[in-house]
């Protein structure tokens, strides 16, 4: 992917350029980019359907201000997307763009691990003193983990950061089980109407499969939250 650690900021600039003032993205929407970002979305495909979606606006009618979350771009980012993935298969496969500078340096990355080790292993002591033994294991064992990823990193140039964010995210799904299996029945139950209430303004405007999606990476990130645990990905340094 074009831009790869670039994905989020450039999607967020282009939202706040396009609607002409400030404005800060909601949780809802970096969990809708990340939707967009899981399914391979192209990025250049991405920023395209935002802006036509503000060219919809006609003056004098309506105001880029009326524009309050992402959620109103998904149907111009799907036509879009699917545009391009006709492009690609007319011209026999996806051109490839230049490899870029990862947009952090190793100080950043250093900084990255002992934050995210950090959370983990308050995580760890958390559970311990809950009685949640195997949970404490669990999050025990990622750290631990997250220790031998941060040893390779420092050896690591641009060009295999790539190969890190996949060891990343697979670490990040297995702790997001763990929590998942030692949640309780309550803990979810509140965990869930907190995103449904969430998500009443985006059910308007986004069809049902992306709902779902957008449901599920959302409840996700509030479990992650409720136990201060940070999101295991280079594209939140």
């Amino acid at each position: 992917m074009d831009n790869y650690f670039n994905y989020f900021t450039e999607i967020e600039e282009k939202f706040r350029t396009c609607r002409s003032e400030p404005v800060l993205l909601s949780p809802l929407d970096w969990a809708l980019i990340e939707t967009w970002k899981e399914q391979d979305f192209p990025l250049q495909a991405v920023l395209a359907g935002i802006e036509r979606s503000f060219a919809k606006f006609k003056p004098g009618k309506r105001t880029y201000r009326k524009v309050n979350n992402l959620a109103y771009c998904s149907q111009e980012v799907f036509r879009a997307v699917e545009e391009a993935r006709t492009a690609e298969v007319q011209i026999g496969g996806r051109s490839q763009a230049p490899a870029a500078d990862a947009p952090f340096s190793s100080d950043d990355l250093s900084r990255f691990f002992v934050r995210a080790g950090g959370a983990l292993e308050g995580a760890c002591r958390r559970a311990r003193e809950e009685g949640q033994v195997v949970l404490a294991e669990d999050l025990a064992s990622a750290a631990e983990t997250l220790k031998g990823l941060q040893t390779a990193a420092s050896s690591l140039d641009a060009s295999r950061l790539e190969a890190l964010e996949r060891n990343l995210t697979a670490l990040e799904e297995k702790v997001h089980a763990s929590l998942l299996r030692a949640a309780s029945v309550e803990l979810m139950a509140t965990l869930r109407t907190d995103v449904d209430h969430s998500l009443v303004a985006y059910r308007r405007k986004m069809k049902a499969v992306e709902i779902e999606s957008l449901e599920r990476r959302f409840l996700k990130n509030c479990l992650l939250d409720y136990w201060k645990i940070p999101r295991l990905s280079l594209f939140y340094l």
